[in-house]
């Protein structure tokens, strides 16, 4: 991690043992903001409300992004869409059953159960996960359920070599929903690392497949990276997460990648299995899908982007980016909400300006001046 805040989790996905644990209190006692990872919870709960279709559309769509790309990329409208039909009840119900807002029963004292967002309606808990909280170890255990076929599985300490050698894996519950629910997020998942946000942190041919996040939580932005391997019969789970201005889920992927290269020896795959994973929905996992989020930002993450690009409004026609190219026609509902950022998504640092320096072959009166005006960011990007 060199000098970033954050902490990370290796545990075994056979046994729940905490292979290693950098900075516990962190990872046992914090909660944090999930971020995008909980577009796995809101994917799994769409799929099996039948919100989402078995190509992987919005039902009722007729096309656009499907679940895949959408996870892939981590698109945020696809997510909100969902869960404007879904509903909180339902989406905590879900998170519920994947493990959020409870104890794992971990070993170790003093675990924070994490936090879920009763009461809150806005369509950004379905995409951003605005007021939940959860800890390293919660998503550690949810991904390795969603992979596994639903089991959660109890983390555990063990300090010798004794403990280790005897330590049989506990089962705290199961998801306890049907298989084509829980693994229709595996190949977004997949394509995450193969083509999507985390392409560049981890190397998909070991069989990663995880999900990143990016948003502010708590003043600053919050970097995730949440992951099994091999996917098509895990052997480890590997979550990080950091926190500071310049942290995001894609460096988060990059510090996970270093620690699977590590594991590289304890790590065999199945390419049979592993294709037919990918292949759930009957398609090819689809590299070149142009009309994304994460393509508009330089085909960098961006999962806080502006509510221009985000926002939802019933009763009026709009374009949703990165769904669907035709406009839809949303049904009046004077219940539903706008989407709105809340006082978790707004970053306490001022904006960065970076001014532009011409090169010295500016100066060269043979080449032309290059532009010298400023680069400014905003400080929600």
């Amino acid at each position: 991690m060199g000098s970033r805040a954050g902490t990370v989790v290796v545990m075994d996905a056979k046994s729940g043992r905490i292979v290693t644990m950098v900075n516990q209190d962190w990872a046992v006692r914090h909660g944090f903001k999930p971020c995008s990872t909980i577009k796995l919870v809101t994917g799994v709960a769409g799929i099996n409300e039948g919100l989402i279709n078995g190509d992987g559309h919005l039902t009722g769509s007729g096309g656009g992004m499907d679940l895949d790309d959408a996870l892939a990329r981590s698109n945020n409208p696809y997510f909100q869409r969902v869960g404007a039909n879904l509903g909180n009840e339902k989406m905590i119900e879900y998170a519920r059953r994947l493990g959020l807002g409870q104890p794992t029963g971990i070993n170790v004292p003093g675990e924070n159960p994490g936090r879920l967002p009763f009461g809150n309606n806005n369509p950004r808990i379905y995409s951003h996960a605005d007021d939940f909280e959860v800890t390293p170890l919660q998503l550690a255990v949810m991904v390795t359920a969603i992979a596994n076929g639903g089991e959660r599985i109890v983390p555990k300490m063990s300090n010798s070599r004794v403990e280790r050698a005897s330590l049989k894996p506990t089962v705290k519950g199961k998801i306890e929903l049907p298989d084509r629910s829980v693994q229709g997020v595996i190949p977004g998942m997949i394509g995450a690392a193969e083509y999507g946000t985390a392409r560049r942190g981890v190397d998909a041919g070991m069989g990663v497949a995880g999900k990143t996040g990016s948003c502010i939580g708590k003043g600053t932005w919050v970097g995730l990276f949440a992951s099994v391997a091999p996917v098509e019969d895990p052997k480890y789970a590997v979550v990080v997460i950091t926190r500071g201005q310049g942290e995001r889920g894609r460096i988060a992927a990059g510090i996970a990648g270093e620690v699977y290269k590590a594991l590289a020896g304890d790590i065999s795959r199945d390419p049979v299995k592993s294709l037919a994973l990918k292949q759930i929905r009957n398609r090819p996992v689809n590299p070149l899908f142009s009309n994304s989020v994460a393509a508009v930002d330089g085909d960098e993450e961006d999962e806080d982007a502006p509510e221009a690009e985000t926002k939802i409004e019933e009763g009026r026609r709009i374009v949703v980016a990165g769904s669907s190219s035709r406009p839809t026609n949303a049904t009046a509902d004077p219940n539903k909400k706008t989407v709105t950022k809340t006082s978790q998504s707004k970053p306490v640092f001022p904006p960065v300006v970076i001014p532009y320096k011409k090169d010295d072959a500016a100066v060269d009166q043979k080449k032309p001046a290059q532009n010298s005006r400023p680069r400014v960011i905003p400080n929600d990007r």
